[in-house]
């Protein structure tokens, strides 16, 4: 739909496990922070989607595939794609990447929800327009 996002992400010490390779929950932070500065390069803030429109966003469901590890001082390119977005979600598709060699990949469905209720709600036209064309700020 829209164009790809990519944000780095150096692996830390405390990312890693007793193996010296990246414990696989970490994958989910990661997701997460590329997710939020996906939405922050399209000129969304989550606390001001908040104020100013009354939704958050919230994962409904994950799918991942562990391929590879990461290691301590890796430095990762965490990719932000929309597969599908509808009325009141959107999938996105992500993905760790070491240099072209994917370590990891899923799929993230996201809620749009009504901050008070939070039950489901139409995603604001200009958010859900923005982020299916690639519009970034």
């Amino acid at each position: 739909m829209g164009s790809s996002y990519s944000f780095p992400v150096r692996v830390y010490y405390e990312d890693t496990d007793a193996g010296g390779v990246v414990y696989y929950a970490n994958y989910l932070r990661f997701m997460e922070r590329a997710r939020t500065e996906w939405m922050r390069a399209f000129g969304f803030e989550q606390d001001e989607l908040l104020k100013q429109y009354g939704v958050i966003f919230a994962v409904r469901s994950v799918q991942i595939d562990f391929l590879k590890p990461a290691r301590l001082n890796d430095l990762l390119h965490l990719t932000v794609d929309v597969a599908r977005c509808g009325r009141a979600s959107m999938t996105l598709r992500q993905s760790a990447k070491l240099g072209d060699l994917v370590l990891c990949e899923g799929e993230v469905k996201i809620a749009c929800l009504e901050a008070k209720s939070f039950t489901a709600c139409a995603m604001p036209d200009v958010i859900a327009t923005r982020l299916t064309a690639g519009g970034m700020a």
